[in-house]
Order: structure tokens, then C-alpha cells, then sequence
């Protein structure tokens, strides 16, 4: 495993972290505990050191996993948890001091800790930018000793170079695949100027990036891929990165021309993300050992050469720029 460095926190963190969204249980079909306790543990023995949740994801129950990991490794383990998801309704005026502290005060039981390591906003309304005193009721919060840094998750690149504006968000979290080409050209400049982390989720584009969809594939409907489509029921970003199903199909096909002999459209798929040096970490979401293990040493591949690069962004230019770069 390789590490980065985690903006001005001090960290290094594993290139390949570990996104726990799906192991809450509540927006991916199925899932087994069992199994989602293997795959966190196998992930910390090939070197992941960061793990991200957040206090919505199974209504905590991803967060309660993650404790009971924590505590049967001797292992330095960075927890990245997000609040604000659970406000009903999701407005601007939620984010209030008492909110953010039971949200927070939640959390710390959820995880079993006294602070928590790295706590995100989660893609709060874009006019939570624009309110100072939030930042000062999480700067509060920070000397009170109950976050050791705070930073935000977002939707959109102009909320993520608004974020950074604010001197003491440590991390933006953000969608970036190769469906997603805008954070590259015109935010990550702007965060390794600030010394901000960047934080990559949706890696793989809900699973249309591991090449293994088609027409006919059926997702339950417990599952955001299937009643998400249109953003029924939190951003349209978070469902296949915003790409319609059909034009995602046709742009993974000609994706798949530049896979590696022997490789995984996956794993080809993450291996592109880390060729970015501004991204301190890839949260790809695993449900057992073997999707574990499969992401975690993405870093073990060479580098991919200048001509594929170059090819991604052709794929991009051609089915995906006018669909996608004016919206996130």
C-alpha cells in the first residue's frame, strides 16, 4: 500500500481507503455482516488506514461496524464520518449549533471514541457555504475536543472551491472518475494550493465502471441504482456519477478497449484515479474480502502512459462532457 499526505492534518493515508456506505445496508440491496466485518479487516491487513461512513449510512449501523473493527485491531485506523443527512428537511437553517453537536455527540457513540478523527459536512445545501458561523460551531466543536479536523463532502466543483475558502476545512470530498473529468481541471489545483485534502468517493460510478452491467442487469429495490435514477431521493450525482444508464453503457464499452490485458475494468478504473497526485485517497466501497482485497492493491499496477490518459478524455469529450460538466 502507498500513502499520501492528508493536507495540513499531519496524516499520511492509504492511497486506497475504504468507503462504507454500503456496508450500512440501506441503499445497496442486500448485505451481511459477517461478511462486511471480513472485507473492513481485510482491507486494514493490506495497509488501508482510512475509512469513511457517515451517521445516515444504515442509521449508524455502518458507523457501529466500523467501532467493533477498530477495537480488535492494534492498527492506527483514520475513521472520516459526515453529519447532516440527518435533518428533516435538508435545509440550510439545520445546520444550527444544536444539530451539529447531537449530530456529532451521536457519532462519537456510534464510533466509541472520545473525537472524532475527520468530520464532513454531508453535501449540505450550497448555501451553507456562504454561513460562516457553521465553521465556527465546528471550529467550536474542534477545541471543545470532540473532532480533531473537520471537512466537507460535496456535490459540486463551485461548492468544493467555495469550501476551501473557509481556512480551517482540512478535507473536501468529492466524485471524480472517469466519468467525472470537471474536479481535475478546476478544482484540484486550487486544493494542493491550499493544502486541503482531497477525498475521492463514487470511484467506479455505483458499479458502471466495473464493466459488469448491461441492459438486462436488475438491481433490488432497497437499491439507490435502482430509485435514484433521477435523483428521487438525494442528489442524481450520487447514482452512476449522474449518467444516464444507457450513455454510461456506451462509454464503458469504449472504456473497455483500454484495459490491460488481464486486468479488471475495476481495477483499470481506480488505477486511473491514482495517476491524479492531488487526490489523497480512494474511497472504493467493498461488501466481502474479495472486492476488498481486489481495491486495495489497485497500487500495485504500473502506471498507466500518457496515450491512455489521453484516450480516457477523448471517451469523456465524446459521450459525456455536454451530459455531465455543466451540472456538478
Amino acid at each position: 500500500m502507498n500513502y499520501r499526505e492528508f493536507g495540513r492534518t499531519g496524516w499520511k493515508v492509504s492511497e486506497m481507503g475504504f468507503g462504507a456506505w454500503a456496508i450500512g445496508g440501506d441503499a445497496w440491496g442486500q448485505t451481511d455482516d459477517s461478511e462486511a466485518i471480513a472485507a473492513l479487516k481485510k482491507a486494514i491487513d493490506l495497509g488501508v488506514n482510512f475509512i469513511d461512513t457517515a451517521d445516515v449510512y444504515g442509521d449508524g449501523h455502518s458507523e457501529e461496524l466500523i467501532a467493533r473493527v477498530r477495537k480488535e485491531t492494534d492498527r492506527e485506523i483514520i475513521i472520516a464520518t459526515k453529519a447532516g443527512r440527518r435533518l428533516n428537511p435538508h435545509v440550510a437553517g439545520g445546520y444550527n449549533r444544536e444539530n451539529l453537536t447531537a449530530f456529532v455527540e451521536r457519532s462519537l457513540k456510534n464510533l466509541g471514541t472520545e473525537a472524532i478523527d475527520l468530520l464532513q459536512l454531508h453535501c449540505p445545501p450550497s448555501e451553507v457555504y456562504d454561513m460562516p458561523e457553521v465553521f465556527g460551531i465546528l471550529d467550536d466543536l474542534t477545541q471543545q475536543g470532540k473532532l480533531r479536523f473537520y471537512g466537507v463532502s460535496v456535490e459540486r466543483v463551485d461548492e468544493a472551491l467555495k469550501a476551501i475558502t473557509s481556512p480551517h476545512v482540512q478535507s473536501v470530498q468529492i466524485i471524480f472518475n472517469m466519468f467525472r473529468l470537471k474536479p481535475a481541471e478546476e478544482f484540484f489545483q486550487a486544493a494542493a494550493e491550499k493544502k486541503v485534502g482531497v477525498i475521492v468517493r463514487v470511484p467506479l460510478a455505483s458499479g458502471l465502471l466495473t464493466g459488469k452491467f448491461n441492459r438486462e442487469s436488475h438491481f433490488a429495490a432497497s437499491d439507490h441504482r435502482n430509485f435514484n435514477r433521477h435523483g428521487e431521493s438525494f442528489d442524481q450525482g450520487e447514482t452512476f456519477s449522474g449518467v444516464d444508464y444507457e450513455t454510461g453503457l456506451a462509454a464503458v464499452e469504449a472504456l473497455k478497449k483500454l484495459v490491460p490485458s488481464g486486468e479488471t475494468m475495476a481495477r483499470f478504473a481506480l488505477r486511473w484515479i491514482l495517476m491524479f497526485p492531488q487526490v489523497s485517497t480512494v474511497i472504493a466501497g467493498a461488501k466481502n474480502p474479495a472486492q476488498a482485497e481486489a481495491n486495495s492493491t489497485v497500487g500495485d499496477l504500473p502506471p498507466l502512459d500518457a496515450a491512455t490518459l489521453q484516450q480516457v478524455q477523448a471517451v469523456y469529450d465524446k459521450y459525456l462532457r455536454a451530459q455531465i460538466h455543466p451540472r456538478w
